[in-house]
């Protein structure tokens, strides 16, 4: 039996005497896109960055392909931050250029395909690009390597209805069966068309796990809904984290 491409094993960690993660158990297979889902605080971003291994756990531990996060997992996840990391002075083939030398999967031709179809040319400068066209760079050279997972930390956090709609997509066309795509976020409703499944977390633990057709089956409602049902959300929708 194939394992879990993921699984987290009572993974907590803290931030002085506050836990931002406590105990969290959780296991993804492959093929799946799945929505890590909860408000601001929620702890998303920090169980994204363990993933990762930007930051250790205070206990338990995070295995991918049963190893835990080192240069070969590393070599297997393409992670977008939820914020620019790009300097300013930076050409998009810097860019491609950085990423082609850093990973071994990035597929230049790929990237080149996305970007042409957004009318960006390798010799743009970073500056000169508007707020919503630098996230859709940064997100089309994170869907350009030939990944297994693929975490994504608000992908459409920051950026107006038309850019989500192109960020979705390429998403959605861009991960193979053998691969599975993570994104945090509490803009639930732009996100569920393409969930397969649905994690909600609270103030540190998971409080369910389910695919996105038993929830609609079992609840009878959308997965927007009960979001909004658990956390009684009140904060604009439009606010970033």
């Amino acid at each position: 039996m194939e394992k879990e491409l993921l699984c987290l094993n009572k993974l907590s960690k803290q931030y002085g005497h506050k836990y931002a993660l406590k105990d969290v158990d959780l296991s993804i297979g492959r093929g799946k896109i799945v929505g890590l889902l909860g408000p601001n605080g929620s702890g998303k971003t920090t169980m994204i960055k363990l993933i990762n291994g930007l930051i250790k756990p205070d206990g338990g531990e995070v295995l991918i392909n049963g190893l835990a996060p080192c240069p070969e997992t590393k070599s297997c996840v393409s992670y977008l931050p939820d914020r620019m990391y790009f300097a300013d002075w930076m050409r998009v083939r810097d860019l491609m250029k950085m990423f082609e030398d850093f990973y071994k999967d990035f597929s230049r031709a790929k990237a080149n395909e996305m970007l042409k179809s957004l009318g960006i040319s390798e010799g743009d400068r970073i500056k000169n690009l508007s707020k919503g066209t630098k996230e859709k760079v940064q997100l089309i050279l994170v869907m350009s390597r030939e990944a297994e997972l693929y975490l994504l930390d608000e992908p459409i956090g920051g950026v107006d209805p038309a850019a989500r709609d192109f960020i979705l997509r390429t998403i959605l066309t861009n991960y193979s069966e053998n691969s599975t795509v993570i994104m945090s976020t509490h803009l639930i409703s732009d996100v569920e068309k393409i969930l397969d499944e649905a994690v909600f977390l609270k103030e540190g633990q998971i409080i369910r796990h389910d695919s996105v057709d038993a929830i609609r089956e079992k609840e009878g409602k959308s997965v927007d809904q009960l979001f909004r049902e658990i956390f009684s959300v009140t904060q604009s929708y439009g606010e970033v984290q």
